[in-house]
């Protein structure tokens, strides 16, 4: 049963700018996590460059959402890979 729900997940992702640290990870990883289609983040942290955070997602999120969730942790989405 649980290779069906993995295959109804969606991946997500965007880089994010700004990270140095695993507390800045840990903070757009909570952040994101509190939305309620969210199922999973990680981060590939690129320390001064730009982080790609991949997001697993029961179905997809709205840029906006997953934006505003990253500035509220205190850094800055670059760009969107999901197009």
């Amino acid at each position: 049963m649980k290779e069906e729900d993995e295959m109804s997940n969606e991946i997500q992702e965007v880089l994010v700018t700004g990270m140095t640290c695993a507390h800045c990870v840990a903070s757009v990883t909570e952040e994101l996590s509190e939305l309620p289609e969210v199922q999973g983040v990680t981060v590939d942290l690129r320390v001064g460059g730009e982080s790609r955070v991949s997001i697993v997602t029961s179905a997809p999120v709205d840029d906006d959402r997953i934006r505003s969730a990253v500035e509220e942790a205190g850094y800055a989405v670059a760009g969107s890979t999901a197009e």
